[in-house]
């Protein structure tokens, strides 16, 4: 696959947050993009803005028979007629991975993995680089508030690339500099265990190319048997980490902080972004920008003008009476550190949690971990299960978390939410998911408001 000779491309689920910036960045590079996807979203409206021809019926009548190149995602059944039409007709077929995979081949590559933080640190990279001039291409699984796109592009050849774990497609990627951000339990659909999953991480950091750099959080699981030829841990507080952040202080639902290593230091370091496990990606985005030679006071001046990530840790609305946070937390370990520090930012606000599980199969394999975050809040409401690419599972279903949470709970459809958002006074309000929940993000801001 030669990127540079493709006149035309076509995306099966052009929509996905990832396949969209792929197809982005043929789009800017002056190539044909068209495609398919299931339904019209805010996205797919805006790729077609920008030019791309996009369908949402499978339909071998409607698609590009002249295409060079065929992208589909691992979430598009191999039933599907389209997939199956360029197959039979030795049309060249790849997964978006492959693409990433070609685009670390022939750039200098940054890439994100981890099973959660891995969006915000590869955005808080891509505008790092960005804005202070260094410049990059950034693949990214989120869209960033700055530059209101998940894809932007560079005439440098540098590629910031969310490495995605799901499907194990991130272990096509092979970095010059590579970032582990978590190594806990998710997808084990995909993995089976939760060792099997750790092997995985422990296999990227293996395609490392030679005389490559890790950055990967301190105390990970099995820190040991991960592998480059530099190595360098960055935590949130631990000063026995090489990067780590200090004299943190909570301003006005952001924080000031320094970030400390052994042989230089940034100082008041301002992040207008809430969540300390957001000061913990900062370090972790500034040692990749220090690495690349950006300099002090570029740093700082990019950081203070970091806006953040729809729907990660998003302030939809903030001021003294009301905050609404939205976010995409969808591990019981997101949700740990989105609630907590919620609350830490905002004391004496009543803390209610409306969530909405995603997958039966990671509802049913962490429903422990699920109802212990959870009953961090004040009181929580839950939606039923999304089911993304899965059918239901019998007995799987929010009332297996509700009945572990201890706090109060109770199970609403959509639109009921907006009916108790009427009659309730909500001060401290936060929904997550990553299902469809982001919905109703506007109709509850128009109630709180």
């Amino acid at each position: 696959m030669d990127l540079n000779n493709i006149q035309r491309v076509y995306f099966i689920g052009i929509g996905g947050i990832g396949m969209s910036a792929i197809a982005r960045f043929f789009n800017e590079k002056g190539v044909q993009v068209s495609g398919y996807d299931r339904t019209s979203t805010p996205l797919t409206r805006q790729l077609e803005a920008e030019g791309m021809q996009i369908h949402y019926t499978d339909d071998i009548n409607i698609l590009d028979q002249a295409t060079n190149l065929v992208v589909y995602t691992p979430a598009i059944p191999t039933t599907h007629t389209e997939l199956q039409w360029y197959r039979g007709h030795n049309f060249e077929v790849v997964k978006r991975s492959d693409v990433l995979q070609e685009i670390t081949r022939s750039m200098f590559a940054i890439t994100v993995a981890g099973t959660h933080g891995k969006t915000t640190v590869s955005t808080m990279i891509a505008h790092l680089l960005t804005d202070s001039g260094y410049g990059c291409n950034a693949f990214l699984g989120g869209i960033s508030v700055n530059y209101n796109k998940n894809f932007w592009s560079s005439e440098k050849a540098v590629a910031v690339i969310e490495a995605d774990e799901y499907d194990r497609s991130f272990l096509k990627l092979s970095p010059d500099i590579a970032v582990l951000t978590a190594m806990d339990a998710d997808h084990l659909d995909i993995y089976g265990t939760a060792t099997a999953m750790e092997d995985a991480f422990i296999e990227y950091t293996h395609n490392i190319k030679p005389n490559g750099t890790l950055i990967a959080r301190f105390g990970l699981h099995r820190n040991n048997e991960l592998n480059a030829t530099n190595k360098l841990l960055y935590s949130i507080q631990n000063d026995v980490a090489n990067a780590y952040a200090a004299n943190i202080r909570m301003i006005n639902g952001g924080y000031e902080f320094d970030v400390m290593q052994q042989d230089w230091m940034i100082d008041n370091i301002q992040m207008h972004l809430g969540g300390m496990h957001n000061v913990e990606n900062a370090v972790a985005a500034i040692t990749v920008a220090h690495l690349l030679g950006i300099g002090a006071d570029k740093i700082k001046a990019a950081m203070a003008s970091f806006k953040g990530i729809k729907r990660r840790f998003e302030y939809v609305i903030k001021n003294e009476q009301q905050v609404y946070i939205d976010d995409y937390a969808h591990h019981p370990e997101e949700l740990r550190a989105l609630i907590t520090s919620a609350k830490a930012l905002f004391p004496g606000k009543k803390c209610t949690v409306i969530f909405q599980p995603h997958l039966f199969t990671r509802t049913r394999d962490l429903a422990d971990g699920f109802a212990e975050s959870l009953s961090l809040a004040d009181e929580v409401i839950l939606l039923p299960i999304y089911p993304a690419r899965e059918l239901p599972i019998e007995g799987v279903t929010s009332e297996i978390l509700a009945a572990k949470i201890t706090v109060p709970v109770q199970i609403l459809q959509k639109e009921e939410v907006l009916e108790w958002i009427k009659k309730n006074d909500v001060s401290l309000l936060i929904t997550a998911g990553a299902g469809d929940i982001d919905q109703l993000k506007e109709p509850i801001s128009h109630l709180l408001k």
